[in-house]
């Protein structure tokens, strides 16, 4: 019976990866070379898959970069909008302080918008209980009518960036 499993008996026997398979029969130099031979094959193997996955890192990294600056000048050219919008406020005449007012709202409100599309939105924090994982408590003041760890004063409005905190609210907080 052959010893390889194609069952050609002049065929040198392969173990089960198709690899030739050492009968113990070479000479000690050509087996050495056999090894040496796949010891460089496998060498050269690791360099090209080290090689690739070097320049795959390399790769992601760079066009995670890009998706990020792409993001950013997007987000900074609706921004310039706001900004264009103050410039022409500031550099108005001197309009009546109801018509200058209207001005500012509406462009408060077009900053609001473009945060929006970005996914920020604002918290409410007045009259819920204090959670230190969303608010910052600045003051504490004595407050009979309100129940313990009130939010009786938001200083500063906090913001959640999707569904996770951006900054924290500044509050007052009641203490009974």
């Amino acid at each position: 019976m052959a010893d390889d499993q194609t069952g050609d008996p002049a065929a040198p026997p392969t173990g089960a990866d198709g690899s030739p398979t050492h009968t113990g029969t070479e000479t000690p130099e050509a087996n050495l070379s056999a090894l040496k031979a796949e010891r460089d094959d496998l060498y050269n193997r690791l360099l090209r898959t080290t090689a690739e996955f070097d320049n795959f890192r390399k790769r992601t990294d760079r066009e995670r970069r890009e998706q990020g600056d792409a993001a950013l000048r997007d987000l900074l050219l609706e921004l310039l909008t706001v900004v264009d919008d103050f410039e022409r406020a500031l550099t108005a005449g001197a309009p009546d302080i109801a018509a200058y007012r209207k001005g500012v709202t509406l462009i408060h409100a077009k900053l609001n918008e473009v945060l929006r599309r970005q996914g920020v939105r604002p918290m409410e924090a007045l009259g819920a209980p204090f959670d230190p994982n969303l608010h910052q408590a600045v003051a504490h003041e004595q407050s009979p009518g309100h129940a313990d760890g009130e939010i009786l004063e938001e200083m500063q409005r906090g913001y959640l960036l999707r569904d996770r905190l951006l900054r924290p609210a500044m509050v007052k907080v009641a203490k009974a």
